[in-house]
């Protein structure tokens, strides 16, 4: 099914708008919005410990529903302790990222040094040691960079998703545009 959305252009504009001024009142206030998103992220575990311990014990004959509803107390346990040191919390978060973002630079590297003999390889060499060196520098200044990465994070995402909307509405203001809906 096609849906016409050419002549509804300012309402993506408005959209995008609304992101980018929502993505930089958490840019100036990024700790907030960390605490807030870690608090929100214990909810979120509660809520799905919740559920994991009312399927544990929903399939009585099930034989790993101990070590289900242990998981399940777990998810709640770390969602409680989350809610009530939200800094610490995202200390953990920050950690993380941190040696996500290490090990994924390591891998990142490593394929690009195999691939050597391809034209280019070296920008994702550069590109794998970038993000080790930023991973570095996140876990070095833990627990500091706990405080504003994850509000940082969000804050970039809704800017560059408002950019988005706001030129995807200019674009269907230029030009008919027809989206597909797949269902």
């Amino acid at each position: 099914m096609n849906t016409h959305v050419g002549n509804r252009w300012l309402r993506f504009v408005l959209l995008g708008i609304a992101s980018i001024a929502l993505g930089a009142f958490a840019w100036i206030d990024a700790i907030s919005v960390t605490l807030a998103s870690t608090v929100l992220f214990g909810v979120i575990f509660i809520i799905a410990g919740a559920f994991q311990l009312a399927h544990a014990f929903s399939c009585r004959e099930w034989s790993s529903r101990l070590l289900s509803a242990l998981l399940g107390c777990l998810y709640i346990l770390g969602g409680m302790l989350l809610i009530e040191e939200p800094a610490t919390g995202s200390a953990f978060i920050t950690a993380f990222i941190a040696i996500s973002m290490v090990i994924g630079g390591a891998v990142r590297s490593m394929i690009a040094f195999q691939n050597r003999a391809l034209s280019g390889w070296w920008m994702m060499m550069l590109g794998g040691l970038v993000t080790i060196a930023i991973g570095v520098m996140l876990y070095a200044t833990l627990p500091w960079s706990g405080l504003w990465l994850v509000g940082t994070l969000i804050a970039c995402e809704l800017i560059f998703a408002g950019i988005g909307w706001v030129q995807f509405g200019l674009a269907l203001r230029r030009g008919t545009v027809v989206i597909e809906r797949n269902f």
